[in-house]
């Protein structure tokens, strides 16, 4: 895993986000996949900032990075036991859910873009985003 400080060109908001990889970061950014946490906008670059070493000082910190992914790979089992994949169709099956027409639906989960959970929010459907690791990376 690799943290990144990002900057929106557009709303001058700073953030952090985490990647698999260094190559992981190259590969959505190319896809044009990453966006502002604020803003929404894609218009991100990799801002300034310190390199974090590893020494005894900060073994802590490594050992903290890895209980925070294990504890994410325990809610993605916990997600992947007991709700529904709807891959991209997320935001459409969340309205369905929402608006009765699939009342005793299983609880679902899947892929959104920022403006449609953005949407959701303010259609009073409730959602939340949680980091994911994929498959291949744990």
């Amino acid at each position: 895993m690799i943290k990144y400080n990002l900057i929106c060109v557009d709303c001058s908001e700073t953030f952090d986000s985490w990647f698999s990889s260094s190559k992981e970061y190259e590969r959505l950014k190319k896809k044009n996949f990453i966006n502002c946490h604020y803003c929404g906008e894609k218009n991100v670059k990799k801002n300034l900032m310190a390199p974090s070493l590893k020494n005894k000082s900060n073994r802590a910190e490594i050992l903290k990075n890895k209980k925070f992914k294990n504890t994410i790979k325990e809610y993605q089992k916990f997600i992947k036991d007991n709700f529904k994949y709807v891959g991209e169709n997320f935001a459409y099956e969340a309205r369905s859910i929402h608006y009765d027409e699939k009342k005793n639906s299983k609880a679902i989960y899947g892929k959104a873009s920022y403006k449609e959970i953005k949407e959701l929010n303010e259609e009073g459907i409730e959602t939340s985003t949680i980091p994911w690791i994929e498959d291949k990376n744990n």
